[in-house]
């Protein structure tokens, strides 16, 4: 999902890292005590810690913006958009929904097992670690743990070093607001997140790159520990001849410039079919233009790049002459001007792997079979899209390639719908939240068969005869 230094197995070597490791065994310690306690169980229990959270986003809400601001340039609207108030939407639909998926569910006995009763109890796992990223460092890091803490589990939260500002901002608004037997925070680099994966979890969630990723699921599987990542991929976008070409315009360049360009989700490059590439070239030019004005680069609403790494990486990706709009860089500012590049050989760095910033590869193709060709040689993508106003182009590519989720003539927009799931596939995640699905995330589904003791079926027990063998037979035939 982000690009993560992939170097996640020094050891603690720092006095800073030792102390705050030190600290997280201790916040360790007492988040098992506090979970054994039996506090997280009730409906009330759980209830109030979501609404205490959601009152302590409103009181931090101006000293995220701010961290959010010094860390990425984002737009407070942006913010809010993208980070406050979809945690503050996850937040009301899990309450709206937690008295009844925490009841036991009741499910069908078979006549074999009769008399009987069967039911499931989401039952909570115990301690989750969230790691969370940089690109959205609250909604990212916030998000998994609203789904926790509904299941009724105790979280410690890594935020990302790499965005240390919104880091300080989550510590200082949990630490003052929780129990951190509940709902501690673990601030730290590399090798902190080294450390806290080599203690034992009940589940981990993290959230960003395939080569981290990889990390932390060979880590939690030296304790057998049950994780959920959310990674990332090249996230392609169709465009046929069919499709409204400024609504799609229009949608694609918000969708790639949001966070400029810093979203897992986001467009990675386009397929557009051949012969109509420039027309919605120049519509995505003229959006470009009514949007972040003609030097996107002196537009304040415009976010920078997260650090020189990422800066001189993306920088690298440009070919000058493919580059059919934008281009220009700010090396003192890290701002990338918003940049289309047209006809990209598939095989050129740019199309190798996921770009996380705001440079746009096009690519054309003859037939959608090409098209589909394209994507399903590459790695399964976190997300996909489709512009067409044809309903069997969109099933065709619906149905014919493996992502983790996507949108029909709109981009990003399938994370706003609590009611759909949100993961990967493959090489860009296992496991997925949102809603519902978070709060399945950090649960165990018990199964609870309870019998009768006043009829017991006689034909399970030695020894065995004909007659039991032909009712076996009747009842499991």
């Amino acid at each position: 999902m982000t690009q993560l230094d992939n170097s996640l197995t020094l050891p603690a070597t720092s006095t800073v890292a030792k102390s705050t490791t030190t600290a997280a065994l201790v916040s360790s310690k007492s988040q098992d005590q506090y979970f054994l306690s039996g506090a997280t169980r009730s409906y009330e229990s759980r209830r109030q810690s979501l609404l205490l959270l959601k009152a302590a986003l409103k009181k931090h809400e101006n000293a995220l913006m701010d961290a959010l601001h010094k860390d990425l340039r984002k737009h407070p609207n942006e913010s809010y958009i993208s980070e406050i108030g979809i945690i503050y939407d996850e937040i009301a639909h899990v309450l709206k929904g937690l008295k009844t998926w925490m009841k036991p569910r009741r499910v069908p006995t078979p006549m074999s097992l009769q008399p009987a009763a069967s039911h499931v109890v989401s039952e909570a796992l115990g301690k989750i670690l969230v790691i969370a990223p940089w690109n959205y460092p609250l909604q990212l890091a916030i998000n998994p743990a609203v789904g926790a803490l509904a299941a009724g589990n105790v979280v410690t939260l890594k935020p990302s070093e790499m965005t240390p500002n919104v880091s300080a901002a989550i510590a200082l608004m949990i630490r003052e607001t929780f129990d951190p037997g509940l709902f501690s925070v673990v601030e730290g680099g590399v090798e902190v997140s080294t450390d806290l994966l080599a203690q034992k979890w009940d589940h981990i969630f993290f959230t960003g790159s395939t080569s981290v990723g990889k990390i932390v699921a060979e880590a939690a599987a030296k304790q057998l520990t049950p994780y959920t990542l959310e990674l990332g991929g090249k996230s392609p976008c169709i465009v046929t001849k069919s499709a409204n070409v400024s609504l799609a315009a229009r949608r694609i360049v918000f969708g790639k410039l949001l966070n400029s360009g810093q979203t897992c989700v986001a467009p990675d490059y386009l397929l557009v079919e051949k012969g109509m590439e420039d027309e919605l070239l120049q519509a995505m030019i003229k959006e470009v233009d009514l949007r972040y004005g003609k030097n996107p680069l002196e537009n304040p609403q415009f976010p920078k790049i997260v650090n020189d790494k990422n800066y001189q990486r993306l920088t690298g990706l440009l070919q000058p002459q493919l580059v059919v709009h934008g281009g220009r860089t700010n090396a003192k500012e890290r701002m990338i001007e918003p940049t289309f590049m047209l006809n990209v050989p598939l095989d050129s760095a740019v199309m190798k792997e996921e770009i996380f910033g705001p440079i746009l590869p096009i690519v054309t193709f003859n037939s959608l079979d090409d098209a589909i060709a394209i994507i399903n040689s590459r790695p399964h993508p976190l997300a996909l899209y489709i512009f067409s106003e044809k309903s069997e182009e969109q099933a065709r590519v619906t149905r014919s390639c493996r992502f983790g989720g996507g949108a029909i003539n709109d981009v990003l927009m399938h994370l706003a719908n609590a009611n759909l799931p949100f993961g990967g596939v493959g090489a860009s995640g296992q496991g997925n939240y949102h809603g519902k699905n978070s709060f399945d995330c950090f649960v165990h589904q018990k199964a609870i068969l309870k019998t009768a003791t006043w009829f017991d079926m006689p034909i399970r027990y030695a020894p065995f005869t004909p007659l039991k063998d032909k009712l076996v037979r009747l009842f499991l035939n």
